[in-house]
């Protein structure tokens, strides 16, 4: 059993309050022509017209040479995180992604990381969370590695 996980919603809240991102800057504010921009607290795509924010994110608790970092969006305006087990996100809407495993440590177990066809990303984290060596890991877009979502154990 897997669950996917979202953005933390204390993360998400501070952001949205101002607080810098992972470069230091002040989140931009955008307004969504309603396509491709996914949001990582409710990992819904924001729709058109609603105004979100892009920020730099590092999904690590630490810097370090395995801690990438890159741009995401969230919604300008609160909204609920989502609590999904293992339903695929509604914002995961290319036909592929990147999912790679990473140890206890943050740092990337290598050869788990493949392009996934969208509909097969909970059977290969599934095959790839079997390995006890892999604690986590990251769905991320097959065409710029930006940072989707987390999958852990259920």
């Amino acid at each position: 059993m897997i669950r996917f996980v979202a953005l933390d919603t204390d993360a998400a809240r501070a952001l949205l309050a101002g607080r810098p991102d992972a470069n230091g800057q002040v989140p931009e504010r955008h307004i969504s022509d309603g396509s491709g921009v996914p949001c990582r607290h409710c990992l819904d795509q924001v729709g058109a017209g609603e105004p979100y924010l892009i920020l730099a994110h590092r999904p690590f608790p630490a810097p370090q040479p395995y801690a990438e970092q890159g741009p995401i969006f969230i919604h300008a305006e609160p909204c609920r995180q989502a609590t999904l087990d293992d339903a695929i996100p509604a914002m995961l809407g290319s036909p592929a992604y990147i999912v790679r495993g990473y140890g206890a440590d943050d740092r990337i177990v290598y050869g788990t990381g493949s392009v996934v066809p969208t509909g097969e990303i909970p059977e290969r984290a599934e095959e790839l969370l079997a390995d006890p060596e892999i604690a986590y890991l990251h769905v991320r877009s097959a065409a710029n590695n930006c940072y989707q979502c987390r999958i852990e154990r259920g």
